[in-house]
């Protein structure tokens, strides 16, 4: 059995680990809360806005969406990973980073490079894959227009032909409790289908195809803008749920380390009695 020292020593520890892990919990309860606020009030406009974007397309013939449509013969696939820039987060990065392994192994023979969001992923794909960018600066400041210039650089690499088909993987905020890992396809766009054309006569201005050409690059700010806001929303709720479990375990086991020194030190009490004891029946005897 360990002597009380080490035991009291331990004890300080794990409860100097208890007010880290427990601050932790704190900060990123206060700040999922305002990257909660923004993911929910962002949503719906992303829904409405593809929603419209389809319901024009739906109407028109041929080929609307021009060069962000171009179904190519896929040999150069880009994959945005969005990852966070700092850990403690329990399994978030892992299984971002399990995914663009999985997604890349479909590609099997064909080129396959990553465009890292986040310095977690950019440090572990970096020695597998070649990744031709790390932009986790976005998370410094996470705007629209940050986000954006991404999104323009992303359009950029498709439309020139650098790449045939760009995918991007995040961490979908679900709850604080759960996060769930989506795979989703950047451009090329997919073939837009309805169920049926719109059956109001509405008379546009411009016409649709100037309306379905001018949708197509904000649809993809706010597609990558919303992945971006929903990694982070999901990265605070992770980190929250794994420093509670570890704020957890510690008490368990401060407690499990203050019943051993009880013992230990009752086991020290009780071998001194004795060893008094049994030197004042030697001078007894």
């Amino acid at each position: 059995m360990a002597n009380l020292k080490e035991i009291r020593n331990r004890i300080t520890s794990v409860q100097s680990t208890m007010q880290i892990t427990s601050a932790m919990k704190m900060v990123s309860a206060a700040k999922l809360k305002k990257a909660q606020d923004a993911i929910t009030a962002m949503r719906p406009y992303a829904e409405k806005l593809t929603e419209l974007l389809q319901s024009v397309s739906a109407t028109l013939d041929g080929d609307a969406g021009g060069q962000y449509t171009a179904q190519r013969e896929v040999n150069k696939v880009l994959i945005v990973a969005i990852t966070s820039n700092r850990g403690l987060c329990g399994a978030f990065n892992t299984n971002v980073i399990k995914q663009v392994k999985t997604v890349a192994e479909s590609y099997a023979g064909k080129q396959v490079d990553v465009f890292a969001i986040g310095k977690k992923g950019n440090d572990v794909l970096r020695k597998s894959y070649s990744v031709v960018a790390n932009r986790s600066d976005v998370f410094d400041t996470l705007t629209f227009d940050n986000v954006a210039e991404v999104a323009n650089l992303l359009t950029d690499k498709f439309v020139s032909g650098e790449y045939d088909k760009i995918e991007i993987i995040y961490n979908q905020f679900k709850n604080a409790a759960t996060q769930v890992v989506q795979t989703e396809q950047f451009l090329p766009l997919a073939p837009m289908e309805s169920e049926a054309a719109s059956a109001g006569d509405y008379i546009f201005e411009p016409s649709k195809e100037e309306i379905v050409l001018t949708l197509i690059p904000k649809s993809l700010k706010t597609q990558l803008y919303k992945s971006v806001r929903d990694s982070f929303a999901a990265e605070h709720g992770a980190r929250m749920t794994a420093m509670h479990k570890a704020t957890d375990n510690a008490t368990d086991l401060r407690n499990q380390l203050k019943l051993t020194y009880n013992k230990a030190r009752q086991a020290a009490i009780t071998g001194e009695i004795l060893e008094i004891v049994g030197g004042a029946e030697a001078l007894n005897g």
